[in-house]
């Protein structure tokens, strides 16, 4: 079990006073399997009036307004988190019955479709049918894709921006945790396995000391559905969901779960700035 603190910095930088802006942030964790909310605030500078709920896929949604001038937008979100491993229990379904189990409830019929960032371009299409069809067990072949489409993407940042799609960075082999997230949504969607998109952060440091603060970033990977639950899986670094992941929110791909999004009156241009650390306290 770890305990993390995480300070999650972000806002705009404007080219001059703005008079207006609306905007939602999605920036504090959920309590959740194998993580607990022990403290979670936002604030919020220019001090403004905000409202607080909980969106249609579980996410908590900070939804404010500024209409006084001003040329920087700053978001501050702090949390301590407790969170463990999870237990990866499989169903152990086989196709015919994944497909029947996924079809009762909305929440997986719904993961069932592509997106415009998720649809998966012909070879990534063909990958996952030839996984899928070397087993009989969906998990297992989930598994098996997610982990392909890992290894086969190259991390670098810059390559894609926040409004790129799977087809893109399969195009460059290169991307980012969003990117290779897409890339194994549209590829599990494709054979017939509901999966979701997760936000959130993970700890970059396994054997960070007690107190140490290090330098992190917002992140993302996939859950997929298996008969009795949904299981998460991390395809960036290969790694199974565990005590060094913090979720904050789900969706059918990264435009469910943006941290921060609106809109302002004013001058032409901003620019975006982020900063995240994250500090083990037990």
């Amino acid at each position: 079990m770890n305990r993390l603190r995480i300070k999650h910095m972000t806002g705009f930088h404007y080219g001059g006073d703005v008079t207006a802006s609306y905007n939602e942030a999605r920036m504090l964790p959920v309590s959740s399997d194998g993580q607990l909310v022990l403290f979670a605030n936002l604030e919020i500078l220019p001090i403004s009036s905000h409202h607080n709920y909980v969106d249609y896929w579980g996410s908590r949604v900070s939804s404010f307004e500024i209409l006084t001038p001003h040329k920087e937008l700053s978001l501050t979100a702090t949390s301590l988190v407790e969170v463990r491993d999870v237990q990866h229990v499989d169903a152990k379904l086989d196709w015919d019955a994944l497909a029947e189990a996924a079809e009762r409830t909305t929440s997986t019929v719904e993961q069932l479709k592509q997106t415009a960032r998720t649809a998966p371009p012909v070879e990534v299409q063909d990958l996952a049918r030839e996984i899928a069809s070397s087993t009989s067990d969906p998990c297992e072949a989930a598994l098996a894709i997610s982990t392909a489409l890992g290894s086969a993407m190259e991390y670098v940042q810059g390559v894609t921006a926040v409004t790129s799609t799977a087809a893109e960075a399969w195009a460059v082999r290169k991307g980012v945790c969003q990117d290779i997230t897409h890339l194994a949504l549209g590829a599990l969607r494709h054979v017939g396995i509901p999966a979701r998109y997760v936000s959130g952060y993970l700890h970059p440091k396994p054997d960070a000391a007690i107190g140490e603060t290090v330098a992190g970033e917002s992140h993302a990977w996939v859950e997929w559905f298996c008969g009795d639950g949904w299981r998460g899986f991390d395809p960036t670094n290969l790694i199974d969901i565990g005590d060094r992941h913090v979720l904050v929110g789900r969706g059918r791909d990264y435009n469910d779960v943006p941290p921060l999004r609106g809109v302002y009156a004013g001058p032409f241009g901003s620019t975006l700035f982020v900063k995240v650390e994250i500090t083990r306290e037990t």
